[in-house]
């Protein structure tokens, strides 16, 4: 987008690269060719407006539809964001806990394997990440609730698998809470600004955000002494 304005309009969204992502195969077949085609509008629009400045005419502008269309497939847009928020929590989640994930016994091919998932989905998903992270305020306090608890759970993923490497002795002796949130953030920070058409694939930038997990994990802390008292700044005159 080459320059901020108050608001964009549906014409404004149509081919930005920053916007092309793998998120329309995101959603269940079941729902149809047009709800789904209203996911994908949405998503669009929440990323590049937020919830509340986007308008049904615009979801439903996206695919060429009348604004009134969007309550024949879903009762409010509240329910649209929450659909997008729920599936890509959910399909995360089922990505990291896959058989194949959980049955990685060493503990750093294991958090190797877990944080370069969490980053290559992010990616390959990073507007509707970002709108599933970023705009969970519009949701209505029972559907936070329940996406909440998808967050505790692959937060404790996370967790789980930086206490066994400590447990046992592969990482060094670090706070589990402390780097298991540093390396969620990790993965969650890169759908503010990564682009299909940048210079990282979703592979390199999962590679290179695990090796950086893990050297947080296997690092001892560092004693660095008491930090040095700021120079007062000069008056200027």
């Amino acid at each position: 987008m080459a320059r901020r304005q108050a608001r964009f309009t549906t014409q404004d969204l149509e081919g930005l690269p920053e916007l092309e992502d793998d998120s329309p195969a995101l959603w269940d077949e079941s729902l149809g060719d047009v709800p789904r085609g209203l996911l994908t509008s949405a998503v669009r629009c929440f990323a590049s407006n937020g919830f509340h400045a986007t308008t049904t005419r615009d979801i439903c502008g996206g695919v060429g539809l009348s604004p009134g269309a969007l309550y024949v497939h879903f009762p409010s847009k509240e329910l649209v964001l929450f659909e997008i928020i729920r599936v890509a929590h959910d399909r995360v989640l089922a990505y990291l806990t896959e058989p194949a994930v959980q049955a990685i016994e060493d503990p750093v091919r294991h958090l190797h394997a877990l944080v370069a998932r969490y980053t290559e989905w992010h990616a390959r998903n990073h507007v509707a990440a970002r709108v599933s992270q970023y705009e969970l305020a519009g949701l209505s306090a029972e559907h936070y609730a329940q996406i909440l608890e998808t967050r505790h759970r692959t937060n404790d993923v996370f967790r789980a698998a930086v206490e066994r490497g400590v447990t046992t002795g592969v990482f060094a002796d670090v706070d589990v809470k402390r780097v298991s949130r540093a390396i969620l953030s990790l993965g969650i920070d890169l759908v503010r600004w990564y682009r299909r058409d940048g210079s990282d694939s979703p592979e390199q930038l999962a590679e290179f955000t695990a090796q950086l997990a893990l050297k947080m994990a296997m690092t001892p802390d560092l004693d660095l002494g008491p930090a040095p008292l700021a120079t007062p700044a000069r008056s200027a005159g």
